[in-house]
């Protein structure tokens, strides 16, 4: 029985043919150890991406996806501007806006700090003193929020202004102090206005617009 087995064994060839070796392919590829090879659903799916971002920065883009390749950039774009809108907040500009309709020194204000000049020059030109004054001071402090200097949130007073303002300006603290003064004399001890009042004001406004405050950050004035 053995020399038979061993006369068989020799008689079989070692180099199969074509269909026997397709035999023997069908017969090891059924063994379930290669049906667990086989690439799952997910497998094929992150396959597919990975080859879209491959080809979306690769130098070469395939013919026909020129299209896709403009929408997937404004979406990227989109979600680039959402992230720095969530991250960084609202431009500089629109903050500025929102800001110029809070109160200011205990009424709502509006105007920037050019229309305030200009309407207590109007006032100043009518000798209405106490008026000039008051519209003066408002103009200094929002000229100063509007530069980004000094804020003056609701509820802070003027002499709260006036010693940040020293903080970014210390060589017009007493200055500074003399024009608060001033816009608490004529707005609630109801002192009459003078020209000279007036004057003192608008100087101080005129200088600091000129100047460049000692520090980089923002002050605030609290209230």
């Amino acid at each position: 029985m053995g020399l038979i087995a061993v006369s068989v064994a020799l008689a079989t060839p070692l180099v199969p043919d074509g269909d026997e070796a397709r035999s023997w392919a069908e017969q090891e590829l059924r063994d379930p150890v290669y049906a667990t090879a086989e690439p799952t659903a997910f497998d094929r799916v992150a396959r597919a991406v990975g080859e879209f971002f491959a080809a979306l920065f690769s130098p070469q883009v395939p013919t026909g996806w020129g299209p896709a390749l403009a929408v997937v950039a404004a979406v990227v774009v989109v979600v680039v501007i959402a992230a720095a809108f969530v991250i960084w907040g609202v431009p500089r500009a629109t903050v500025r806006a929102r800001a110029a309709t809070a109160d200011l020194f205990g009424d709502a204000e509006q105007r920037t700090a050019d229309q305030l000049r200009a309407a207590a020059a109007a006032a100043a030109d009518a000798a209405r003193w106490d008026e000039a004054i008051v519209l003066r001071f408002r103009a200094l402090a929002r000229s100063l929020d509007e530069r980004g200097i000094v804020t003056t949130p609701p509820g802070a007073t003027v002499h709260a202004f006036a010693r940040a303002a020293a903080r970014a300006f210390p060589a017009a603290g007493d200055e500074l102090e003399a024009a608060a003064s001033a816009f608490d004399d004529v707005r609630y001890l109801r002192r009459p206005g003078t020209a000279q009042l007036h004057a003192l004001v608008a100087r101080v406004d005129d200088r600091l617009a000129r100047a460049r405050p000692a520090g980089a950050e923002p002050l605030a004035a609290p209230a």
